[in-house]
Formats: structure tokens, C-alpha cells, sequence
């Protein structure tokens, strides 16, 4: 069956209806995404296939979460390819909103707030980031939700929301609105995917120069020396790992540290000197030439 196209939330709501009502489906699946769609998006839209009987993807370019008017300007937009790769992973409907049908009453005067969870990181470099992302996937989490009862009658169809791992920060906020606000949705994330070479896909990594992008590489490299030091449960020795990184003069270090996977607070106790034990992320951010890049690692021993 092609992709379906919706730009309004009534029509959207009104073909996920129709859908699962067709299918007998008792499971809808959300993919929510800014566009400019590559492999790392595809692998979420894959997920949210095998797991759902319909699956939705939003491409909405936020602006309530870029700080600069000129990042928002530049941001792609690819619309048409972005069908085309959503519908080669077997997603059933888009919604392709206006800003408009989004915020029709303009900048919204009331918005979720990301609170000391997103303060911090990725939250201190870009301020009122988190705010305006949640914002929206809060709205497009009430867009998605199915309406429908299941074929017997009973009760609401399951509800999955996918969303990258490697914006680590990102996944855990959105876990912790959806607890704490009693979403009725169960939030997925899905593994990293990278390049043949380590470097972590992102929609940025297209205005990188070859020399950038081979400078960048040493995010992963670095971040892979945590993952094995953690696995052999050795001394995470984190000051070398960020001399690895400053060693490379086009990249600009913003942060690298070793965190709680829930909290996000820093774990000093293993960073240096003693075993790694336990849990734990590794989350590095850097600019390369022109385009700020985010990696994160799950440790483990």
C-alpha cells in the first residue's frame, strides 16, 4: 500500500482511525522526526514496524528547540525523500504539519518544562532546548495516540513511541514526561547507528568537509577506549580518552563525562582510578568545523 500523507491533525487522526480499524490492529506505532531522514531514522521506522500493526511518522522542524534563527533556517528540508525512505521501511502514514496547525495560536505561552534533568549537558550549551522539544513531543504524542478500541471492544490499542539513542538526553527526558505526566504511551529507544567508519548518523554530518568528518571520528574512537575499558572492568581513566579527543585540532570539545543512565549525574568515583562497576553513559558533545555533534555510549561491566 503507498505511504498516506496528512498535514492536519484531524486528517491524521481520522486515517490512523481507518487503519487499524481495516486491520483489526491492535497496536500503533509513533516515529516522531524533524526530517532530513537517513539510515538512523530508518532503523527507528524498521523497529516501529516489526512491533506495530500501523505505524505513524511526523516530519516536523520545531522551532521552539533551535536558539538560533539561522540553525532553523538551514535545518533540511527533504520531504520527498523522506517519504521515500519511510515508505521503503513499510511506514503506513505521515504527518507533515504546517508550523501553523502545530502552534496555531502562535509561540505557545505555556510549554513543558525540562526541569534539572535538562539543564545540564546538552541543556547548559543550548538553553531552552529541552523546553521546546518536549513541548512538541508532548503535542505529537496527543496527536498519535490511536483512537480506536481494539476489535473486541476492549480497551485501547498499545502505544510505542520510538525515538534514537544517540540523542541519549533527549530519550531520557522524554522517558521521564511520559512517567511523570502519565502519558499513555510506552517510549522505545533505539540503538545508535553508524557510518562503516564510527561516526554516530546525523542530519549535520552533511555539512561536514572530508578532512571534518575524519577529524569527528575521534568522538567514537574515544568513546569505544570507555567501552572496552568498562567491559574488561578496568579503570574508565576518562582523562586520557579526553586527551584523545583535544588531541585533534579541528575538533572542539564541549564536554565528554561518564554519567547515570537515569539521572544523567556524574559518576566520578569511576572515571579514574578505580574498577568500573555497574551502569553507566558515556556522553561526549564537540564542535567540528561548523556543526556541533552529540555521541553517547552505554557502559556496562
Amino acid at each position: 500500500m503507498p505511504i498516506r500523507l496528512a498535514t492536519t491533525v484531524a486528517d491524521l487522526r481520522a486515517q490512523g482511525t481507518a487503519l487499524l480499524g481495516s486491520r483489526q490492529g491492535t497496536s500503533q506505532g509513533l516515529v516522531p522526526t524533524m526530517g532530513a531522514l537517513h539510515e538512523g531514522h530508518a532503523a527507528l521506522a524498521r523497529t516501529a514496524v516489526e512491533q506495530n500493526d500501523v505505524v505513524v511518522a511526523t516530519i516536523f522542524v520545531n522551532p521552539l528547540q533551535f536558539g538560533d534563527a539561522v540553525d532553523l533556517g538551514r535545518y533540511p528540508r527533504t520531504l520527498e525523500a523522506d517519504l521515500e525512505l519511510l515508505e521503503a521501511q513499510g511506514v503506513d502514514l505521515v504527518f507533515a504539519p504546517a508550523v501553523e496547525e502545530v502552534y496555531p495560536g502562535g509561540e505557545p505561552l505555556v510549554r513543558v518544562t525540562s526541569g534539572r534533568l535538562g539543564e545540564k549537558w546538552e541543556g547548559a550549551s543550548r538553553p531552552g532546548h529541552f523546553d521546546g522539544a518536549l513541548t512538541v513531543v508532548a503535542k505529537l504524542l496527543h496527536y498519535g495516540l490511536p483512537a480506536a478500541g481494539l476489535p473486541d471492544g476492549s480497551g485501547q490499542p498499545a502505544y510505542r513511541a520510538y525515538f534514537g539513542q544517540k540523542d541519549a538526553q533527549q530519550l531520557a527526558l522524554v522517558r521521564r514526561m511520559a512517567a511523570d505526566l502519565s502519558f499513555p504511551v510506552e517510549i522505545v529507544g533505539v540503538p545508535t547507528v553508524r557510518s562503516s567508519e564510527g561516526l554516530a548518523l546525523s542530519s549535520r554530518n552533511r555539512f561536514l568537509s572530508d578532512a571534518e568528518r575524519d577529524a569527528a571520528l575521534v568522538l567514537s574512537r574515544a568513546l569505544r577506549l570507555l567501552e572496552s575499558r568498562a567491559a574488561a572492568r578496568e579503570p574508565l581513566d576518562l582523562d586520557s580518552a579526553v586527551a584523545m579527543v583535544e588531541s585533534q585540532p579541528l575538533v572542539e570539545l564541549d564536554y565528554f563525562d561518564v554519567v547515570d543512565p537515569v539521572t544523567l549525574e556524574p559518576l566520578a568515583e569511576n572515571c579514574r582510578d578505580t574498577p568500573f562497576r555497574g551502569e553507566a553513559l558515556a556522553l561526549i558533545a564537540a564542535r567540528v568545523g561548523p556543526v556541533r555533534l552529540i555521541d553517547n555510549v552505554p557502559l556496562s561491566s
